[in-house]
């Protein structure tokens, strides 16, 4: 199964980003039982940090790139911890926040940049359950944070 995940990364030309480093006294992963437990990411590329907020300085498009780019960090970060995406039967939940205005309502459609970039990747096994919430604020002024919860 790995290959053919490793496989569809190549066809669809995604290569995951490198490791953020850690950001406080916690773990990436958790591995209880069958499930893997992802601790939040922020919004990063290869240029760096993803900053702003959705409604001042950042548009709805940006903010769906940044959940993208925050999805492909913690496969990253899924790899690393079970040696190859080989042992993911299915993305369980997506937890989703959004540096936003007060009052911005499209918090789910910026969350779906994570959303269908797994579910183009891991296919019926990347749909989920998911919360997607504006805030405030994120470290760093992050646009955007990701926590997932993966069934290996």
């Amino acid at each position: 199964m790995a290959k053919g995940r490793e496989a569809r990364l190549q066809e669809l030309g995604i290569v995951l980003p490198a490791l953020p480093a850690p950001g406080g006294n916690f773990i990436p992963a958790k591995t209880v039982g069958s499930m893997v437990y992802l601790s939040g990411v922020i919004s990063n590329n290869s240029d760096g940090l993803i900053t702003g907020t959705v409604g001042i300085d950042r548009t709805l498009d940006e903010g769906y790139a940044a959940a993208r780019a925050c999805a492909l960090t913690q496969l990253a970060v899924l790899a690393r911890h079970l040696g190859s995406l080989d042992a993911v039967k299915g993305i369980v939940s997506v937890n989703g926040y959004v540096n936003a205005v007060a009052g911005f309502a499209d918090s789910p459609k910026v969350i779906n940049g994570a959303s269908d970039v797994l579910v183009e990747i891991f296919g019926d096994a990347g749909r989920h359950v998911r919360a997607a919430i504006g805030v405030s604020a994120l470290p760093r002024n992050a646009l955007v944070e990701l926590q997932m919860t993966v069934e290996i």
